[in-house]
């Protein structure tokens, strides 16, 4: 019996019968950094696998103010209106000293977040890289398991957060704004080469002609910078209205011709298959840079070599091999 009062199977069987509460049960337990409640966790996960695998996994990135709460919220009660259950996994930025969530994704999808077939679950990010939880895949895992047939990643859309979510995901799904900073000539090139679509948002009153003029200007670039892909898949760009709930309808329809032509041309599986393995890798990475951030004879070391960096006594070269250096010594040694 963990922490959270309940054995492993009472998990199991709680988030397969989809009980909301047990799941969120389930999804703290992952995120927990006690090693008693990680090794819980990886038994639950390794007995829930079998049941996930069959949601259409979405990631949603786009800068803060682009309208990503109001977008999910429009997405997801258009999907529950046609009979799926929408999983909405909001990745918040972190207190520095908390660690804890600070903004409130319930609040923000208000109408999203007291419908049945709804479960949301805002995740500190806990410092990880660009942004996303690294319990995230973990999370999807077991949200598929409860029945949920679509998962939506929320991203904070800066940093590497966009390329870490587009690893995890099916499909691949940015939104921008026209003008106002964050036209064409604002957009990194590298998600251009990640968005499977790219949603100019905000498309309503008088903001509708701007709109239009951005979509085609993403269009003309991505007409040069990215040609179609061995799947046969081109990069889409549409306008939509979050707030008016204009154009989901199209958007969704396009995500799903893009699961469809993955599932004919068998990329669907492969692409699967590719993410199991970089989780792996990822996890690896992060347990190395723990053990050795964590070493008693490596981390008390790693402030000054950060030092001599910094002043440039020392290249950052030189310290990487020095750590690894010292890190394999002593994995020899053991």
């Amino acid at each position: 019996m963990s922490g959270l009062q309940l054995s492993i199977n009472d998990l199991k069987e709680g988030v397969l019968r989809g009980d909301r509460m047990v799941l969120a049960r389930a999804i703290t337990l992952i995120e927990s950094n006690r090693p008693s409640h990680q090794a819980e966790a990886q038994k639950l996960l390794q007995l829930l696998i079998p049941d996930s695998g069959s949601s259409r996994r979405i990631g949603i990135s786009g800068v803060p103010g682009v309208g990503k709460s109001t977008f999910i919220e429009s997405l997801g009660t258009y999907l529950i209106d046609r009979g799926h259950r929408v999983a909405v996994l909001a990745v918040d930025p972190s207190s520095s000293l908390t660690k804890g969530s600070i903004l409130g994704d319930k609040t923000r999808m208000a109408e999203l977040s007291i419908n049945d077939n709804a479960y949301i679950r805002p995740s500190p990010t806990g410092g990880s890289l660009g942004g996303v939880g690294r319990k995230t895949r973990e999370s999807i895992i077991l949200c598929e398991a409860a029945g949920y047939e679509v998962v939506l990643v929320e991203t904070v859309g800066v940093g590497q957060s966009e390329t870490t979510v587009a690893d995890m995901v099916d499909f691949f799904l940015v939104l921008k704004l026209s003008g106002a900073g964050d036209a064409l000539q604002g957009i990194k090139r590298g998600i251009l080469e990640l968005a499977d679509l790219i949603a100019i948002n905000k498309a309503d009153g008088a903001n509708v002609r701007p709109a239009e003029r951005a979509r085609a200007e993403f269009e003309r670039a991505l007409a040069i910078l990215r040609p179609v892909s061995d799947d046969r898949w081109s990069t889409k760009v549409v306008t939509c209205s979050a707030v008016e709930k204009s154009g989901i309808n199209k958007i969704y329809s396009i995500i799903t011709r893009h699961h469809d032509l993955l599932n004919a041309s068998g990329r669907f599986d492969e692409k699967r298959r590719e993410q199991l393995i970089h989780w792996m890798w990822s996890m690896v990475q992060e347990g190395l840079d723990s053990a050795m951030r964590n070493h008693p004879k490596i981390g008390p070391s790693i402030p000054d070599l950060e030092r001599q960096i910094l002043e440039g006594r020392t290249p950052p070269t030189q310290a990487a091999e020095e750590i690894l250096r010292t890190f394999g010594a002593l994995a020899e040694d053991t």
